[in-house]
């Protein structure tokens, strides 16, 4: 290998060879041999008349120049050149030990890892050497020496698992393999990330003693977790873990259904020396309720992917009451409505005994996350602790007031505030003029966007003592000011009160339809605490788990169930990989990082023997002699081709006249593609598919000013006049097409829609005698100054003037304002007037010939069609509609029934068009009539 590049050559002493580069220059510039010459009379005489050819006694520089390389690309190719060339580094002194690391982690990388252990195991055959190869993910690892083939076999059936390596029990297959045996190599393909056992199993590898040692792929950068899954009272926030990279990284968050449907995303930043962030998914509470699992898009293993199981959405709730319940009146009894508003959403358990030293504990034995409390003053004291401890632990303690709420101690720690001794109540001491209704709810409180109902009002309370932190812990508060529902976290759990009572007699509040949404909402904030919900104890059989990809596939035989008898903590192992437990009507989710765990790289021991890293980066060897071979047979084949064009061999050769026609006319398509657009489309006509596009069905054209808003106005007008042809006639007009009147062919279209443009420059000379010949063939051009011109010799606006430079270049008849007895007016609604946007200026048409003889009129080109139709009433913008149907420019006036007019308009000028003078032909009906009563 050439020392700092890593380039290496199986056969270096082939490289000799290129010191006989000078020698075959030489060979080649060598003067051949004279060829031998027998004479011929006849030729003598030929041979003062012409100049015989001469044939050069040395060959090119350039072309000697060609054959050495020839010869040095050959020579190299012999000594084979390789780029990145594979250490080969085994030692023959015992087999190759091979750890790979199959867990979680290597899912990104996994081929690449298959492939660099091939390479061992290959090299480990051409030593002849045994190979152990175990895995550090599987549940009974399997380490005994075989042949390389074997190990091949074993290494194709492996497969990412979706665990944390257990190295310490795959160093123990492995030493328990070997024997007395000493290793000639201990090659680890690590996924770089640190376990529990990973430094004593490493260790326990150093004291095997191989001869060599390999460490492949300890960086492991790329790893990243979901540790947790947090929902918030407004967000959802998700602590994300990596190993330090020293860069500045953002990341995707994915929420997705049960369906897999993507509902809400998020994102999540690191800093640069950050290996711990938090991300949000900002969504309502009812979005982030039917989240059933977070991944980090871009990343797809077991550890980027979050299971949240049915405790994350449906809770437990316990309903406990300080009064007794009266069967007679159920409309009186506290618990009536809470039950009504909750039992939709939430699975609702209550106190089977008065006793309260008896009823809690055995509800908190049922593990509820959320405890609703109707007006209870005092509890025993052997019930606070344990009430307080389900608190921290996550649960959530709801409390509605009453009598004997307000007449307990102020003391009370199982209020979120401190409280008044006492209610206050209409036509009390502190009374109300009238009953209060509630206020608006803060922006940032868990009732955000619920709007406050009017018609809910409270006649009595318990008041809140005034205190520095009162405003944060209201989440709902009356008119007045006075709170009415107030929290306060306390460890992992809260403690909510309504400071009303849970029926009617205080406030209508419970009899509302408000009511169900507020409880709700604060039952959705709970925290699921452990061991609770039906799917939250006992044997749970496995039903979707995890793959090391982060794929959720049906489970397989050899996961077993999920033991949380007992109030035991589930953990993930070879038995119970990371998935869903139980079945789809209720399940637990078992992930493979749980709260607070972190990721740090794996620490590699020092082994007494020298260690080589590599990175996994599978076969990155290259191998020129391919290539090199190729380029020299390029040569080589160029050389020949040069060769024959020296010797003339394509000059002898006369081309057949056929053969000059096939390139007379394969030069002459060239330079008919090579010539510009412009002058191509002016020295041509249009093509077939051109011509039939135009003509497979009738389309209204409009001239292309070079404005954008001018040209887009044109388009949608005659797209929208088009469409509601279509709906009022039985033409069924193509879209709009826009016209370069200085190119295109205007002989496809019946009507020319042109709006004048005072931006734009004049049409040239030819360009108007281009519109000039369609006119005078049947065609009609639709001019529009957009100004509502009404005198056309007036001037009065510039789009007037400039229509007037056009028309004066053009050979038109006289003109009129359209008459009362027009066909215009006739041709499909009766119309008296043409309006557009504008609905003052007046249609001018080439004006009729007057006779007192109708029947005698002159006969006119064009079906009697005027050429020619001017307005100012800017009639585009009236017909123009945008994508929904709705009108792009009011009218002027703002008339609903001049845009209707004016799309009438629209539709007798075409029709008018089409159709001629056909209904001016009525005129005869009498004399017809007359004659054939003869």
């Amino acid at each position: 290998m050439i020392a700092g590049f890593p380039l290496a050559f199986g056969a270096p002493a082939i490289l000799f060879g290129l010191l006989a580069l000078p020698v075959i220059w030489w060979l080649l510039r060598l003067t051949p041999p004279r060829p031998q010459a027998e004479p011929f009379a006849p030729l003598a005489i030929l041979a003062r008349v012409l100049k015989p050819e001469e044939t050069p006694s040395r060959s090119p520089w350039w072309l000697t120049a060609l054959r050495l390389l020839i010869a040095a690309l050959v020579i190299l190719a012999l000594a084979e050149p390789v780029l990145n060339p594979r250490d080969r580094a085994l030692s023959s002194d015992g087999p190759l030990a091979l750890i790979i690391d199959n867990g979680w982690a290597s899912a990104p990388d996994w081929e690449a890892r298959v492939d660099a252990a091939d390479m061992l195991i290959g090299e480990a055959g051409d030593l002849d050497v045994p190979v152990s190869i175990v895995f550090t993910a599987e549940r009974r690892p399997d380490a005994t020496p075989g042949s390389f083939e074997r190990a091949r076999e074993q290494l194709r059936a492996a497969k990412p698992r979706p665990l944390k390596p257990m190295r310490d029990s795959a160093v123990t297959a492995l030493i328990a393999a070997l024997g007395e045996t000493r290793p000639g190599t201990i090659a680890y393909l690590s996924d770089g990330v640190d376990t529990e056992d990973a430094s004593a199993a490493l260790s326990r590898l150093a004291a095997l003693e191989p001869a060599a040692v390999r460490i492949i792929g300890a960086d492991g950068a790329t790893a990243l977790v979901l540790s947790n899954a947090d929902n918030g009272a407004d967000a959802l926030t998700v602590a994300v873990n990596r190993l330090e990279t020293g860069t500045a990284d953002r990341y995707r968050l994915s929420a997705r259904d049960s369906q897999g449907r993507e509902i809400a995303t998020g994102d999540v930043a690191f800093a640069v020396t950050e290996t711990s962030a938090t991300g949000t998914i900002s969504a309502p509470f009812e979005i982030r309720n039917d989240i059933a699992r977070l991944d980090v898009v871009g990343i797809d293993t077991a550890g980027s992917a979050r299971l949240l199981d049915d405790s994350f959405r449906r809770r437990r709730v316990a309903l406990i009451s300080g009064e007794a319940s009266d069967i007679a009146q159920p409309l009186l009894s506290p618990l009536y409505y809470i039950n009504r508003a909750l039992s939709p959403y939430a699975d609702l358990i209550e106190a089977d005994s008065a006793d309260m030293s008896e009823a809690v504990p055995k509800l908190l034995g049922q593990a509820p996350a959320v405890i609703v409390m109707a007006d209870i003053g005092v509890l025993p004291d052997d019930v606070g602790q344990p009430l307080n401890e389900w608190i921290e632990r996550g649960g959530t303690l709801i409390r509605f007031a009453g009598p004997r709420l307000a007449a307990a101690p102020s003391d009370d720690t199982l209020t979120p505030v401190l409280l008044r001794k006492g209610e206050r109540e209409l036509g009390g001491a502190m009374s109300w003029i009238e009953p209060q209704p509630l206020a608006a709810y803060p922006p940032t409180g868990p009732f955000a966007g619920l709007p406050a109902p009017r018609d809910v009002t409270v006649s009595r309370q318990v008041l809140a003592e005034p205190s520095a932190d009162l405003a944060e812990r209201t989440w709902a508060s009356l008119a007045d000011g006075t709170p009415l529902v107030t929290a306060a976290d306390r460890g992992a759990g809260r403690i909510v009160l309504f400071h009303v009572t849970a029926e009617a007699g205080w406030s209508n509040l419970p009899i509302s339809g408000h009511f169900v949404d507020m409880l709700r909402r604060v039952v959705q904030l709970s925290r699921a605490v452990s061991g609770g919900g039906e799917a939250g104890s006992g044997i749970l059989p496995p039903w979707r788990l995890l793959d090391a990809n982060g794929a959720l596939l049906p489970a397989s035989g050899d996961a077993r169930p999920l033991d949380l008898t007992a109030g035991a903590v589930a953990q993930v192992s070879a038995d119970n990989p990371p998935g869903l437990y139980g079945a789809e009507d209720g399940f637990v989710a078992l992930n493979l990082f749980a709260p607070g765990d972190t990721l740090s790289p794996v620490a590699i021991p020092e082994f007494e023997v020298p260690v080589t890293r590599a990175p996994v980066a599978g076969d990155s060897t290259v191998d020129f002699r391919p290539w090199l071979f190729g380029a020299a047979l390029i040569a080589l084949i160029a050389d020949t081709i040069i060769m024959l064009v020296l010797n003339g061999a394509f000059r002898r050769r006369a081309f057949k006249p056929a053969a000059a026609a096939v390139l007379f006319a394969l030069g002459v398509s060239m330079a008919l593609l090579a010539a510009p657009g412009p002058a191509l489309a002016q020295d041509t006509q249009p093509g077939d598919a051109d011509v039939l596009e135009s003509l497979d069905r009738t389309r209204l054209a409009y001239v292309i000013t070079g404005d954008d808003d001018t040209d887009a106005t044109s388009q949608s007008g005659l797209d929208s006049l088009s469409a509601y042809l279509a709906s009022r006639t039985a033409l069924e007009p193509g879209s709009a097409m826009g016209v370069d009147i200085e190119t295109d062919q205007l002989a496809f279209y019946p009507l020319i829609y042109w709006p004048m443009d005072d931006s734009t420059p004049l049409p040239s000379p030819a360009a108007i005698s281009r519109i000039d010949a369609y006119m005078k063939s049947g065609g009609t051009v639709l001019f529009d100054t957009r100004d509502e011109i009404v005198d056309l010799s007036g001037g009065s606006s510039q789009m007037t003037l400039r229509l007037q430079q056009i028309l004066a270049s053009l050979d038109i008849p006289p003109l009129e304002p359209v008459p009362a007895d027009h066909v215009l007016t006739k041709s499909f609604y009766l119309l008296d007037t043409f309006p557009g946007r504008y609905s003052d200026g007046p249609l001018w048409v080439e004006a009729t010939p007057q006779t007192d003889n109708p029947a005698e009129r002159p006969a006119r080109s064009g079906d009697g069609v005027s050429s020619i139709l001017i307005t100012g009433n800017d009639m585009a913008a009236a017909w123009a509609l945008d994508e929904q149907g709705f009108p792009m420019f009011s009218t002027v006036p703002a008339d609903p029934w001049q845009r209707e007019y004016a799309f009438r308009a629209g539709v007798n000028i075409v029709m008018y068009m089409l159709t001629g003078n056909y209904k001016a032909d009525q005129v005869h009906i009498p004399a017809l009539l007359e004659r054939l009563g003869q």
